[in-house]
Order: structure tokens, then C-alpha cells, then sequence
């Protein structure tokens, strides 16, 4: 007994050490509280920088008019961003081909159906980390020092061992590695239906604070004989990625983080959602970006860490929805507002030869943390501004009746039902301590064991007060019906005695009213919001749905997949489960 209590006592002072060290690393330590060392957001002018283009790198090789594979050497890398014109530059983490390439958001990697991407995955960063972090949630630590990585493509179906799970993590030169690593180079067979992901990522415990540091970018994978009759608009000046995140800053311009925890004496560092003052895009704050009179597509991704948006233009443009997340739609949809939640994608075209007025702000009334939380402020209620030229411009480019049909899904051959419950616990004092799903932490062993090429319906049951984006790795659903839960104390109450939904007899209480899917939310997701307080029901495809043919990989290998919430914070703090696919 005294050697356990030893034990416990060196690791406790171990911990307290990391943290201080972490403190004193992200320029907390010493007497000024960090929010008096704030930057004065409001200082800052809006629109000044023009939105840059992205960088963009080709998966693939062109040798004598064929598509060949191609190996990419991407790294991440220790490096100052400018995100504004009046604020100083800020220390980052980047991705890029070379520190002096590296940028924020990421290159956009753009695939060909097809035709395999290989990339290696290289680790430049220092050996402490420029954000505070807990040691306390289970984070990747290791033991020789250095900044625990892994990348995940979000929205890829692929080989367990190119996923990016959250402990097949690596170091700097690969010199300590996670329990689950197994190769420094990841496979992208580019198989599945055209559309648009992004990597970033996906260290346990510290996705939120390495994300938040830089690590995005954005994945677009093609498919000429589908998309090519579509005549979208296309090329770099009317086909753009728009990778939108929130971020505070410091007055010497460094990223500002809590470095301390709402429940400080459990979590010394750790709170439920980080939001920032500052929204920016394509890595500038409030960018502006000059615009013809016709029509433009935007991919646009939502990569932040517990920020809803609610996007809609200050003119009352349309957005013109043609995809979600990474599939299109069966047919396009116009709508005055789009909700994104972080990690959502939604593909849209914008005709600008509609506007009214010289200038539109893309604008958000999403309140944070969504759905109850405060209203938003002058600052993050705007997004970007576009500055529309007078003049009309010939655009060959149209929007299409039809875009892309799957084959039809059909409920009725889901060869299984599973309730997944979402949990969150609280202190004393009534502060989120850490979510689980169906009761249990993403360490405990799998429970969900679905068989390739099947489809199974899950019935996620929203047990807190706040919306959680479901992200489930590989496998791609479709939201079938959101109904609310009634008597929902006592059902919580039933749940947490027996985590069980068919014993405290969910048809009884799944019964409220329900809420129609959104019209453009109807396609093939691998992202989607659960309503606090809901029973979402979702039928999930673990096969290509382009084609409903099977992986082709071996989707049942090490280290196999996990399905999280998607905001980072509580993914980090255990709202995570793994699933194994079985033959």
C-alpha cells in the first residue's frame, strides 16, 4: 500500500510539473493575469487583408496524358503567421512541403478518383508546446519530450492504418510513437464519391490545442466524368476553399488560450469549449475579396474548435447548396442561411449577378456555445466582405436541375439497431468534468462491431444540454428523423443508473415532437448536429455509397476506427468511442 501511495504521489507531482512547465510556456506564468494581456480585438480594422488563394499540391502524377499515383512529403512545422495586417505575427504550427512554404490552413491536396495519394507525414516541431494543455484528459504524452501528431483525413475512406487514429501518434523524427502507430506513410486509395474533406490533427488528448495551433488544410478529391457534366464553376478564381476558424490573440500576437480549467482542482486546465474573438478565413481575419457579377463556389469548412456558424449574406444572397460534408447532393438547394457545426462542410454556389447592393458581409448569428449559449458580438458576427464589381462578365458556368444520384437506401435491410447515448458529468459546483458516449471512455474496450458492406440504423440520444456534431470515421449516413425526448429527467435519470436504452424504454419517452432534416441535409453526411435533448435517428453505410460495392482495403485490420463528438474540447476529454469492422 505505502509503494502505491508513492506512486501516486510522484505522478501527481510529475503532473503539476507539466503543467506548470505548460503554463510557463504559453507566457501565463508570472503575475499578470493573461487577460490583461489580451489584444483589443475591436482595434483591429476588418477587411483590410485580401483573402489569400491557399497553396495547392496535386496527389497525382500526369505521365503521357495518364494519372499516375504520386508520394507526397508533407511537414509541420514551427513557424510565424501573419492573420492580420495591424496584429503581430504569431507563432504557429503549419503544414506545408517546407517550413518557408508552410502555411495556415494547410496546402488544399487535390486527389483524382482512382488514383492513390501516398503521404508521408513529417513531424518539425519543438519539443514543448506553444499552447497550454492538460495532462489530466489522457492526452498523448511523450516521454522523451516533443509534440504528439497524427493526421486524420476527415471525410476519407480508407485502410485502419492510414486513418489517423488518435493514438498512432509520432514525435519529431519519429523518435517515440504511439501504442497504435504503424507506418510513417499513409495510403489515400481515392475510391469513394467526389467531394471535399480536410486533414488535420488527431493526437489524443491534444487535437483541440494542436488545431488550434494551425494544423488544417483541406482535401478535395475529383472525379472529371461526374463532375464535368455538372458545368459548376471551376477553376482557381471561381472554385475556392473557405476554411473558416475563430482565434484570440495576446498583444505580442501570440494565440491566446485558457491556462486555466473551470474546474481547475480536477482539470488544471481544461474547459468544455474554446471561442475566439477573431474569425478568420483562409488564415486572415475578416478577409475581403473582390468578386465579378457571376456565379462562385465556395467549399466551406468549418475548422473550428466549438464554434457554430450560422452563415448568411448581409444582402440577402442565396447560397445555392450542391454538397455536404463529402458527398453532393441529388439536387441543389437554395437557402437564405446555412448552419455549420465545427467540422461541417458545405459546398455552395453564390451568383453574384443576383446582388443588389456594391458589398456583402458574410455574416453569422450562430450563438455560442450553440444552441443556448450568448448572442453574438459585433466582432464574430462577421465573417468576411465581398466587394462585387460593377461591371456584368460573361459566365459559362450554370447550376444544374440534377447533380449526383446514389443508389437508393433502404431502412428496411439495416441489419441492425444501436443506441449511442451522449453524456456529460459535472462537479459539485455544476462545471463539466468530461463526456462519455454510451457511458464509457474512449478507452474502454470496442462495443460497436459492424460488418463491412452492411448498413445498420443508430438511434443517437442527446442527453445534454448542448448540440454535439457526431463524426463517424468511414462509414457515411443519412439523418433519417430527430424526434424530442419527453419526461427527460426521469429517462436521464434511468440512463445513468442502467446506461441502457431499451431498459428504461426509450419508445416511451422518444415521442416528443419532430423536427424535419434540414432540405440540404438530407445527402450522404459523415458529420451531423444532434439536438440537445433528442432521440437523432441516422442509417449508417459501411460500404462505398457511390456504388455499394465493398471497401477495397481490409477495413478489419489494427488499429481500426473511431466515431467522436466533433467539438474538440469534448472529443479531448473522452466524448470519443472506437469501433472494429468485422467480415
Amino acid at each position: 500500500m505505502g509503494f502505491v501511495l508513492c506512486r501516486k504521489t510522484m505522478t501527481r507531482v510529475m503532473l503539476l510539473l507539466i503543467v506548470t512547465m505548460t503554463w510557463f510556456v504559453a507566457g501565463d506564468a508570472g503575475g499578470t493575469k493573461p487577460e490583461e494581456r489580451l489584444f483589443n480585438i475591436e482595434k483591429l480594422e476588418m477587411f483590410v487583408d485580401k483573402l489569400p488563394h491557399i497553396p495547392t499540391l496535386h496527389g497525382f502524377h500526369i505521365v503521357n496524358g495518364v494519372l499516375k499515383p504520386k508520394s507526397l512529403q508533407i511537414g509541420m512545422f514551427f513557424k510565424k503567421w501573419k492573420f492580420h495586417r495591424d496584429l503581430p505575427a504569431t507563432l504557429v504550427f503549419a503544414y506545408g512541403v517546407s517550413k518557408h512554404k508552410a502555411t495556415v490552413p494547410g496546402p488544399t491536396i487535390e486527389a483524382v478518383y482512382g488514383v492513390s495519394t501516398y503521404v508521408t507525414w513529417r513531424n518539425h516541431l519543438p519539443s514543448s508546446h506553444i499552447l497550454p494543455w492538460d495532462p489530466t484528459i489522457s492526452p498523448a504524452i511523450a516521454k522523451r519530450g516533443g509534440i504528439p501528431t497524427v493526421v486524420h483525413l476527415h471525410g476519407g475512406i480508407h485502410e485502419p492504418s492510414s486513418d489517423g487514429n488518435a493514438d498512432s501518434w509520432f514525435t519529431a523524427g519519429f523518435k517515440e510513437t504511439g501504442t497504435k502507430w504503424t507506418k510513417p506513410t499513409y495510403h489515400y486509395v481515392n475510391r469513394q464519391q467526389p467531394g471535399n474533406m480536410w486533414y488535420h490533427d488527431h493526437a489524443a488528448g491534444l487535437t483541440r490545442v494542436n488545431l488550434l495551433a494551425g494544423l488544417l488544410g483541406a482535401y478535395i478529391l475529383r472525379h472529371s466524368s461526374v463532375e464535368k457534366p455538372l458545368n459548376l464553376p471551376t477553376g482557381r478564381k471561381f472554385d475556392r476553399p473557405l476554411i473558416v476558424f475563430d482565434r484570440s490573440f495576446r498583444k505580442d500576437g501570440s494565440i491566446y488560450m485558457n491556462a486555466t480549467g473551470n474546474n481547475p482542482t480536477i482539470h488544471p486546465q481544461w474547459q468544455p469549449e474554446y471561442f475566439g474573438d477573431a474569425i478568420v478565413v483562409n488564415g486572415k481575419a475578416w478577409p475581403r475579396l473582390t468578386v465579378c457579377r457571376r456565379k462562385y463556389r465556395f467549399r466551406i469548412i468549418n475548422a473550428s474548435n466549438a464554434r457554430f456558424f450560422r452563415f448568411f449574406f448581409s444582402n440577402g444572397l442565396d447560397f445555392i447548396v450542391i454538397g455536404s460534408d463529402s458527398a453532393y447532393l441529388a439536387k441543389p438547394v437554395s437557402t437564405k442561411s446555412v448552419l455549420l457545426a465545427p467540422s461541417e462542410i458545405i459546398d455552395v454556389v453564390v451568383d453574384f449577378s443576383k446582388s443588389t447592393t456594391k458589398t456583402a458581409i458574410l455574416a453569422n448569428n450562430a450563438p455560442y456555445p450553440y444552441p443556448s449559449g450568448d448572442p453574438v458580438t459585433d466582432e464574430n458576427s462577421k465573417v468576411m466582405k465581398f466587394i462585387i464589381k460593377h461591371k456584368s462578365e460573361t459566365d459559362t458556368s450554370s447550376i444544374p436541375t440534377k447533380l449526383v444520384q446514389y443508389p437508393r437506401t433502404d431502412v428496411s435491410k439495416s441489419v441492425r439497431t444501436r443506441y449511442i447515448a451522449m453524456f456529460e458529468y459535472v462537479s459539485s459546483a455544476d462545471e463539466p468534468t468530461h463526456l462519455y458516449i454510451n457511458g464509457l471512455p474512449y478507452n474502454a474496450p470496442v462495443t460497436e462491431t459492424p460488418k463491412i458492406g452492411t448498413s445498420e440504423v443508430w438511434e443517437v440520444i442527446n442527453l445534454t444540454e448542448d448540440n454535439h456534431p457526431l463524426h463517424i470515421h468511414l462509414g457515411l449516413f443519412k439523418v433519417l428523423e430527430q424526434t424530442a425526448l419527453v419526461e427527460t429527467e426521469k429517462f436521464t435519470d434511468c440512463m445513468t443508473e442502467k446506461n441502457d436504452a431499451v431498459k428504461c424504454q426509450i419508445s416511451k419517452y422518444a415521442r416528443g415532437n419532430k423536427t424535419a432534416v434540414t432540405a440540404h441535409e438530407r445527402g450522404w453526411k459523415n458529420v451531423f448536429k444532434m439536438m440537445p435533448g433528442h432521440v437523432t435517428k441516422i442509417l449508417v453505410r459501411f460500404s462505398y455509397v457511390h456504388s455499394n460495392e465493398s471497401y477495397s482495403f481490409d477495413a478489419t485490420q489494427e488499429p481500426g476506427y473511431v466515431y467522436h463528438c466533433h467539438i474538440l474540447d469534448h472529443e479531448d476529454n473522452m466524448m470519443m468511442r472506437p469501433f472494429a469492422m468485422v467480415k
